[in-house]
């Protein structure tokens, strides 16, 4: 294992010193609860929105903490749930009264331990929604969940949820928002290595050098099947053909499309397949009115990329292109 950390032990706090010292002007960093807030505290009457998850899948979540996303960000150890606690710590560093909504991705210990720290906030009295993220069509279930996965579209979500609470809209409305950014979302993700994780040292799984894993979730869990390495074209063809057997679009759809490399894969790469994406769109009559190509939620260094394709609704596109300013993410300011 190559990599260029000190210590297996120590990744995770010596990641969060060194996010706090990137970005003073846009992050706060509470080392001690291991917490990610906004340098600036939301206004009275904000709501405020919480998210979290095992580290490894940087700029996931604390990248999107800021201006129109996030108010605060848990992250626990590498591919590891946050604790309740935490969770807890993060809604109060970031409470205003008007309440708060967690963003969870569905995996079993993200899904268990914000529903407890739900409960313990509503006994300190703070109010709490939630909203579940299972973009994820490659499997029904895994090894990491019950139902589909959450991956790629958590990111649709926190940014057009996130624009919404900016504009000062109450709880209930911010979470039915993200409701239905969540149900319009599909994802689906192929990987060409696997990753390895700092304690372990080693590769998740072998993988063959002419095979891929077609399915595979954001920690390496397996896919649908292994097939040999095609063309490009072609891999773009039946990820893109697993979407939209789930979230079918027609001519005349507007849809968000994001081509995301899951840490190990050059962006020229990203780039080809977001033009295998566009193509196939295009041949259909839909119309990409926004996107992003680049590492967004990541699995450590694994080879690979996944899509996601979001259709949106006029109101769902102007919260999408609505001012955003956080470390991984910036317009409209």
């Amino acid at each position: 294992m190559k990599k260029l950390i000190n210590e297996p032990g120590t990744v995770l706090d010596d990641a969060l010193a060194g996010i706090a010292a990137a970005h003073p002007d846009l992050l706060a960093v509470d080392t001690v609860h291991r917490v990610i807030t906004r340098a600036a505290a939301p206004g009275p009457g904000k709501v405020t929105l919480v998210s979290g998850g095992g580290s490894g899948h940087e700029p996931l979540h604390g990248g999107f903490v800021g201006t129109g996303m996030l108010d605060a960000a848990c992250p626990g150890e590498v591919f590891t749930s946050p604790v309740p606690g935490q969770m807890l710590a993060a809604a109060k560093a970031v409470d205003t009264g008007a309440g708060t909504l967690f963003v969870v991705k569905n995996y079993t210990g993200d899904v268990l331990n914000f529903e407890m720290a739900a409960e313990l906030a509503a006994e300190d009295g703070l109010l709490v929604a939630s909203v579940l993220v299972d973009d994820d069509v490659a499997v029904r279930d895994s090894t990491w969940t019950a139902g589909r996965r959450g991956t790629g579209g958590t990111v649709f979500v926190e940014k057009i949820a996130g624009a919404l609470a900016e504009r000062g809209a109450p709880l209930a409305e911010v979470a039915d928002v993200a409701g239905r950014v969540n149900a319009a979302t599909r994802s689906f993700a192929v990987a060409l290595t696997a990753c390895t994780a700092p304690a372990a040292g080693k590769p998740g799984f072998a993988l063959p050098e002419d095979e891929i894993e077609v399915g595979v979730g954001i920690h390496g869990e397996p896919g649908r099947r292994r097939e040999k390495l095609r063309p490009a074209r072609e891999i773009v063809a039946d990820m893109m053909a697993a979407v939209l057997a789930d979230r079918p679009l027609t001519a005349g759809d507007d849809v968000l499309v994001m081509v995301n490399g899951l840490g190990g894969t050059p962006l020229l790469e990203l780039y080809v397949v977001y033009r295998e994406v566009a193509a196939l769109l295009a041949g259909r009559g839909v119309r990409i009115a926004g996107n992003l190509v680049g590492n967004y939620v990541t699995s450590l260094d694994m080879a690979g990329a996944s899509i996601s394709v979001c259709k949106v609704t006029d109101d769902l596109l102007a919260l999408w292109r609505a001012p955003v300013h956080t470390a991984a993410l910036r317009w409209g300011v």
